[in-house]
């Protein structure tokens, strides 16, 4: 007879198996073979797992434990010399203290009570007759609800259910032409593990550069642990569900558009391998990505790239501002072979630090970029300034004909930094569906940036102020 598998159970199910019913319900150590494991952005990876498998003659049931636990089974593929597929079969469903009672509703177990006074053993079968929110159970002709009262109770289960696992399995039902051991390869797609790319940055504002650290953050939430895996990681997001990305919603006025941190793409070819229009990024040596695990690996290490610090300020449409506001702060470079970072990057977020006057790096902001490449401009917001600020007020407003409108603004830029800084001011808001608007008089020369905004470079001595006027004309 089988041995009883005995499980504590406190009422709260947090209970722990102290022995497997059999080798076969619950396989020990690790059952995969040589993997490559491909990882993409956006949490989507292949698996590709090499094992020695001995087949017999005919038809069999072969099975693969240590899969992924988010595997999509429809994208299983099983090659091996001299085999046709039958069938497959994924089992996820888990052993574990709340599936083990779970499963034994209509069965009987036996409850195991220690009186905590006199340490004497009780025992008594009962007939689990539901397991919704709590345990009823059928001990006789009484009706007991297994609580959670800090007695101790252990409930002693005769057999594991066949269709729990103690491990996500695939199970493939095969027709092979011959027996004997061989390599099958088993390959499929699984969500739970992704990567993405960190950068730390020291900013040197004397000097005017930046170095650079890379890092490929890699996490497994995909309930299982890959082994000494051959590991490659792709700088791109394949598509995957064929969305058409309908049900966005509509904007009469669209929103005004503000400075993104792709500021220039690039035209330089990177010097890393490719897959059609992804990058590739391999790690030099094996590596077990255990689950629930995040791990970070080196690929970027660049010093003294030039880098300029610069505010940046929008105004939308031609509105007075009842205080002034911060411009923001940011840190422009490229990513050229030639006075950049000399890299494609790839999507991730980028954190800036600066010593301070000890000499000791202090975090001063963080922003995302998206997959970048070779020779492109960017430039990231790491906060709002302190001590530079914009004030945007209506000087005047008047209709001069039916579908004329003339506004006259002006534009005060403060700085109380012991240095000179220079600020993009931006105004956006020129061109509305039903109108057109041009500047017709300013105080200093702009540069149209598109139909909608137009900008002023402003360099504002230290400890001061300028003061920036425009006139505009808007037609309906």
């Amino acid at each position: 007879m089988r041995a009883l598998v005995m499980l504590c159970v406190p009422v709260t199910m947090a209970a722990l198996l102290s022995a497997p019913a059999s080798a076969q319900d619950m396989p020990q150590g690790n059952a995969q073979g040589d993997l490559a494991v491909t990882i993409y952005n956006g949490g989507q990876s292949l698996v590709q797992d090499i094992r020695q498998i001995a087949f017999p003659a005919g038809r069999s049931r072969q099975e693969f434990p240590d899969v992924s636990a988010q595997i999509r089974p429809q994208t299983v593929s099983f090659v091996a010399d001299g085999t046709a597929i039958v069938e497959q079969n994924f089992d996820y469903d888990l052993l574990s203290p709340e599936a083990l009672m779970e499963k034994a509703v209509g069965e009987t177990v036996t409850l195991l009570r220690i009186n905590p006074a006199t340490g004497a053993e009780t025992r008594e079968r009962a007939k689990v007759l539901a397991v919704n929110g709590g345990v009823v159970l059928q001990i006789g002709s009484r009706i007991e609800i297994l609580r959670d009262d800090g007695l101790p109770v252990r409930v002693i289960f005769d057999k594991i259910p066949p269709n729990l696992r103690a491990k996500p399995t695939l199970s493939i039902t095969v027709e092979s032409r011959t027996g004997g051991t061989r390599p099958a390869t088993l390959s499929y797609l699984t969500n739970g593990l992704g990567w993405a790319a960190d950068y730390v940055s020291l900013y040197d504002e004397k000097a005017g550069t930046i170095d650079v650290q890379g890092w490929v953050t890699l996490t497994n939430n995909s309930g299982t642990t890959f082994n000494n895996a051959k590991t490659l990681l792709v700088a791109g997001t394949p598509s995957g569900d064929g969305s058409p990305g309908y049900g966005r919603p509509f904007r009469y006025r669209p929103q005004p558009p503000t400075p993104g941190n792709l500021r220039r793409a690039g035209t330089e070819s990177a010097p890393r391998e490719q897959l059609g229009d992804y990058y590739l990024y391999p790690l030099a040596e094996r590596t077990t990505i255990a689950s629930a695990q995040t791990k970070q690996v080196s690929f970027l290490d660049v010093a003294k790239v030039p880098a300029q610090k610069i505010y940046e300020f929008t105004v939308d449409g031609f509105n007075n501002m009842t205080e002034p506001a911060s411009a923001a702060s940011v840190i422009k470079f490229t990513s050229s072979r030639d006075g950049g970072l000399g890299d494609a990057l790839p999507a991730g977020t980028v954190r800036f630090y600066q010593r301070d006057l000890r000499g000791d790096p202090q975090f001063i902001g963080e922003n995302q970029i998206g997959h970048t490449p070779m020779g492109s401009e960017l430039g990231l917001k790491t906060g709002d300034a302190f001590d530079v600020k914009v004030q945007a007020t209506v000087v005047s407003r008047e209709k001069r004909s039916s579908s004329i409108w003339r506004s006259s603004m002006s534009y005060l830029l403060t700085n109380a930094r012991a240095q000179p800084v220079t600020l993009d001011l931006r105004q956006r808001g020129l061109d509305w569906y039903w109108s057109d608007t041009k500047i017709i008089a300013e105080s200093q020369k702009s540069e149209r940036l598109d139909s909608d905004g137009t900008q002023w470079r402003v360099t504002i001595p230290a400890n001061g102020e300028v003061t920036i006027t425009a006139t505009f004309e808007t037609r309906y």
